[in-house]
């Protein structure tokens, strides 16, 4: 320690100053891969989640009409207006009782 130099422990001269060097490169390029990953994948969550909303929005559509299509089935399927058409326009008619033949088996 002759030559003004003061010895700290830890801050040895490495033996290998471009090791030092290469890990340092390596730490920082990881940590730059790190924020890119980071930033795509929050980038493609907010995409999917967009995308989702949208489905789920075209999904309550889809059930509304579904519920009108149930409520348009049932009023042109209902027994009232099949006798109706059946007597207006195939003049169809329920038959006298005396018309009426039971077979038995």
């Amino acid at each position: 320690m002759s030559q003004g130099r003061v010895w700290m422990p830890g801050l040895e001269a490495s033996p290998r100053p471009g090791l030092r060097l290469l890990l340092v490169v390596l730490l920082v390029a990881a940590a730059l891969a790190s924020a890119v990953a980071v930033t795509t994948t929050s980038h493609l969550t907010r995409v999917q989640y967009a995308r989702l909303q949208q489905l789920e929005r075209e999904q309550n559509q889809l059930q509304t009409e579904w519920g009108q299509l149930l409520l348009e089935e049932s009023a042109w399927s209902s027994p009232a207006r099949i006798e109706r058409l059946a007597s207006e326009r195939l003049d169809m008619r329920l038959p006298d009782i005396e018309r009426v033949k039971v077979i038995g088996p």
